[in-house]
């Protein structure tokens, strides 16, 4: 497993209850946004990629907050991020 701190770059993969466009990838850094429907049939978008620092996962989440979707998880994927 790679050594993680908070000014090295990660990937990480978001999940968050309801639907968000693909058109928000850019305002996200750039993450991918995939919509799904959970067992209840409910939209659940997982935005996954590479953030260069965890400021900038900060504002993905801030981000996320300030849309009104709540969080469900943030997972570490210990891969090397761009």
């Amino acid at each position: 497993m790679r050594a993680l701190s908070v000014s090295t770059p990660a990937t990480y993969r978001i999940m968050l209850s309801g639907s968000l466009s693909e058109s928000w990838s850019d305002t996200l850094g750039g993450m991918r946004v995939a919509v799904s429907l959970d067992a209840e049939q409910r939209a659940v978008t997982t935005l996954e990629g590479a953030v260069k620092d965890q400021a900038m996962l900060l504002g993905v989440l801030n981000c996320v907050y300030d849309l009104g979707l709540p969080l469900i998880s943030v997972q570490w994927l210990d891969r090397d991020a761009a």
